[in-house]
Parts: C-alpha cells; structure tokens; sequence
C-alpha cells in the first residue's frame, strides 16, 4: 500500500489517498476546501492514473468533510463514516458559521461503518475501529498488512483529540485510545488527522494524557 499525504483548508487536516497495486485508492479525511486544493486532489489522481473507489470518513467534523461534496460531484462516491456522527452533517453549516468558514452544505453518507468492519481494496486492508471520544462516532483504520492506524482526532503525537465540541467525552476518548489503540503491536504507525505521524509505542510511553 502506497499512502500519499495532502494537508488541506484552513485546519491542515491530514487527507489520506491508500493506493494499491492496480491504482485504485480510498481516500481518508478528504479535507479539501478551496478550488486549488479540489484541482490538487483531482490533478493527482488524473495524472497518476488512479481509480479513487471509496470516501472514509473517521469522523464528520466540518474540517474532514469539506471534500465530501466534491467528490461525490466528480466520482459519483458518497462518503462512509460511524452512524453516531450523522447529525454532524445536519449541523455542518452552524459549524462552518462558527468558525468563519464559507460553507453551506456537505453531503449525506452513502454506507455506515461499524466496529470491526473490514475494509479490503486489492491489497489494502483496513479495519475499522469504533474509537468514540472526540465525537461519538469517531473510528480509527488500523492496516495491520502495513503496520500502520490512521486515527483521525483521536490520537496525535503527544496530545489526543479535543473532547469540548457537540458529543464529545474525555473519559470515553481515554477509554477508545487505552482499549482500540494501545492494544495495537508497540510498532504501529500512527498516521493521525492533524500534525506528524507518530507510533503506539511511543504515545504509550510518552504521550502526557496517559
């Protein structure tokens, strides 16, 4: 599996392409927000020859769905994320108005994620963990072919996922990241949804919060 790393919108989520041997690819977080980065994404995708199959969402946070609406335009894939999130969609235009952000609508989910479904393109596999916390439905990819996790906003280098925004719970965080993550081989990659990557060894050993 091939990961390429974009940081998009004013937020610099981290937006995921997984790319496997007969370039077709998923998208994680797909964050883009203005017209450049939407050229950027596509660009990629056209010049590299690439078939995206699938939108996954770890969370519906306005700053990971702001793609969502133009992928479905371009490709016709709507995209998949926890059910327990869904309700951040319908509020996704108060979020945009709160944070000074010039957007009006998103897209509704075309398949619901739940814990411990597998996710298998080619030779991309992914499983997918219910991590609730930062936002209740809140999952994490775990790639155990690849050794690595993509954790959205629930796990970072040296901190977790804020717990203060609608739905959110720092003792169910604690609990996801103790008992989905940390249970994880000590060399995981962890490939998180803001900032640098990192590993489970190391937030286990050194991150603050634990």
């Amino acid at each position: 599996m091939q990961i390429k790393l974009f940081s998009f919108n004013p937020f610099q989520v981290n937006s995921y392409l997984l790319i496997n041997n007969d370039n077709e690819c998923i998208i994680i977080d797909a964050g883009c927000y203005n017209e450049c980065e939407k050229s950027m994404l596509s660009n990629y995708l056209k010049e590299n020859k690439l078939a995206l199959k699938r939108v996954l969402n770890t969370h519906l946070h306005l700053d990971h769905i702001f793609g969502n609406k133009f992928l479905y335009e371009s490709y016709g894939l709507r995209p998949e994320a926890h059910q327990a999130d869904e309700f951040l969609i319908k509020r996704f235009p108060l979020m945009a108005r709160n944070f000074g952000i010039a957007a009006n609508d998103t897209i509704e989910l075309g398949k619901y994620l739940r814990n411990g479904d597998k996710i298998v393109l080619g030779d991309i596999e992914l499983t997918t963990l219910h991590t609730p916390g930062h936002s209740p439905g809140g999952v994490s990819f775990y790639a155990p072919k690849d050794n690595c996790l993509f954790s959205g906003d629930s796990l970072f280098m040296g901190s977790i996922g804020r717990t203060d925004l609608g739905g959110g719970d720092f003792d169910d965080l604690r609990k996801s990241i103790e008992e989905q993550l940390f249970t994880l081989p000590e060399n995981t990659i962890v490939f998180p949804g803001h900032g640098p990557k990192s590993s489970i060894g190391f937030e286990k050993n050194s991150n603050p919060f634990f």
